[in-house]
């Protein structure tokens, strides 16, 4: 009698879906894909025990090396402020675990800056990178077990801010914007509580002349209390001593 042939050759299994690269990649998959990127960071944060950040967002143009550009001083503005923050984060010594670590996209430009100025002050410095058509690398001061990069730009967007005690935005362009304003209204609507963060807007000059926001108020599009969710500073020296005074007072 001719033995029966197998109904199934061993070319026809398929690895547990888990390992599928072909399913992980698929429509189908990108549930898994996104949660990958809330579990993946959540468990690397917790395992370097970062309990809070300092968030830096501005452009990515800002040049340490073209003295000529609009930009070359708010990119070592940045550091100076950066390396202030570090500095005085690390003489807190907490002992279950490290607040306001400096936090980047890790990008070049103002994220560069302030991953600069944190290394300079000898801290641990976060980049959250982001995978664009043109690739873009961190940037080389960030610390290399808290370099992340990240395919979703809101769930990039959520880890950028989801432990940031402080946000502080330098001049910049569409995507500074972009998160300037998502950030501004999850305050106005108290998604994010005013008590819980300390939103600054660096470059009184820049900000007033592209934004106005006492037009604002005057056509009624916001409130002036609105005005008091965010405070604008000029200096690395003047931004330090509110957000030293304001982050002293989250930690209670």
């Amino acid at each position: 009698m001719k033995e029966a042939e197998p109904k199934m050759k061993k070319a026809d299994y398929h690895e547990e879906s888990f390992r599928d690269p072909e399913f992980l990649e698929s429509l189908e998959g990108r549930t898994l894909r996104i949660l990958s990127e809330y579990l993946g960071p959540m468990a690397r944060l917790d395992k370097a025990k970062i309990n809070s950040t300092i968030l830096f967002l501005g452009s990515a143009k800002a040049d340490p090396t073209n003295a000529d550009s609009d930009f070359y001083r708010y990119y070592w503005e940045a550091e100076e402020l950066a390396f202030l923050l570090a500095q005085w984060a690390i003489s807190l010594k907490k002992p279950k675990g490290k607040d306001f670590v400096i936090c980047t996209g890790a990008g070049p430009g103002i994220m560069e800056a302030a991953n600069r100025g944190a290394s300079r002050a000898g801290g641990k410095t976060i980049g959250m990178n982001i995978s664009l058509p043109q690739p873009q690398n961190p940037n080389p001061y960030v610390t290399p077990e808290l370099s992340f990069s990240f395919h979703y730009f809101f769930m990039r967007k959520f880890w950028l801010v989801y432990k940031a005690k402080a946000v502080i935005i330098f001049p910049g362009g569409f995507g500074t914007l972009d998160e300037f304003f998502e950030i501004l209204t999850l305050l106005q609507t108290s998604k994010i509580s005013k008590k819980e963060l300390a939103l600054v807007l660096y470059g009184g000059d820049y900000w007033r002349d592209l934004i106005k926001f006492d037009s604002m108020v005057e056509k009624g599009a916001i409130c002036a209390d609105d005005l008091k969710l965010f405070r604008i500073c000029s200096t690395p020296r003047e931004a330090f001593a509110y957000l030293k005074k304001r982050l002293t007072g989250f930690l209670g």
